[in-house]
């Protein structure tokens, strides 16, 4: 095994066992996906909802609760993905940067944390695509997985984009959760009015909701609109690369004061103030003892 590919493996270990100890995450994995999608399935009605969709042309009218379940399942993948990344990232921030201070290679972590996102978003991805296919059956289960996979991979590279940037964690979890709605419920013409307006393909998500309708209700192939999805991906993956470099760089690079030296035992020593000799306070005179006068010499 070379060097760098030991690293990248270690790197990819750590990755997973810092998402496998997130059981809030894998709670929402287990339960999330199928309470959400199945509430969405059921809750909505099942008029149809006539829709002309735009990757393939075609005038649809799919019964509302099942295109609302797709829109779901995006969102509950889309926001597991984010939330996932996002906390691994914002928890092990200070350990990323002790390790590229140390001299750790920065591409093997960066490759380790795509590594850890492809799994988790494949993961959701194929678990929602079967929690959905159990409800009633798409046209095209491989392409709904396949969209609901490159969503998660989007989200998954702004969750690890906002943990890099953003100081606090109720902001990246903020931020992820809007992004989510309003990005899924713009794009939904059951609950949007202005879902065929031209400023939806400019939302994070629109090559996957436009892939994932076609793969629920067309036989159509629509690689292009997978391909629109990866670019986002890539386009948030370079905001996540540069925060990440942001996050780990040694504060020397940036001009501030280097950390004052430490002595032996962990005690920083302080610097002693220094002192001219002018305003050096005198020693005080040392005192001298009279001679004694014996008796005999008195006499």
């Amino acid at each position: 095994m070379s060097f760098r590919t030991a690293h990248f493996t270690v790197a990819t270990r750590f990755a997973l066992i810092e998402h496998g100890r997130n059981r809030f995450a894998m709670v929402l994995v287990a339960l999330f996906v199928p309470v959400w999608t199945t509430l969405a399935y059921l809750a909505m009605p099942d008029d149809p909802a006539r829709m002309r969709l735009r990757a393939t042309g075609e005038t649809l009218a799919p019964h509302g609760n099942e295109l609302t379940e797709i829109s779901g399942a995006l969102n509950a993948v889309t926001l597991i993905t984010g939330f996932m990344m996002f906390a691994a990232t914002f928890s092990g921030s200070g350990f990323d940067r002790r390790l590229a201070l140390a001299g750790y290679p920065r591409v093997p972590l960066v490759l380790a944390k795509v590594t850890a996102l492809a799994l988790v978003s494949a993961v959701v991805a194929g678990y929602a695509t079967a929690v959905t296919c159990l409800a009633w059956t798409p046209r095209q289960p491989l392409l709904l997985a396949a969209a609901l996979f490159c969503a998660g991979l989007t989200y998954g590279a702004l969750g690890v984009g906002f943990g890099s940037l953003l100081r606090r964690e109720v902001e990246g979890m903020f931020a992820i959760v809007m992004t989510s709605i309003i990005d899924l419920a713009l794009q939904n013409p059951v609950t949007s009015s202005g879902a065929d307006a031209p400023v939806v393909r400019y939302l994070p998500s629109y090559g996957a909701m436009q892939a994932s309708t076609v793969a629920g209700f067309s036989s159509s192939p629509v690689p292009g609109h997978l391909a629109v999805q990866l670019a986002w991906f890539a386009a948030a993956a370079l905001v996540a690369v540069a925060g990440f470099r942001r996050s780990t760089r040694s504060p020397l690079s940036s001009g501030a004061p280097a950390p004052p030296p430490r002595q032996e035992g962990g005690a920083v020593g302080l610097p002693a103030p220094r002192r001219s000799a002018a305003s050096s306070p005198t020693p005080p005179p040392t005192p001298t003892t009279p001679p004694t006068v014996s008796d005999t010499e008195a006499d």
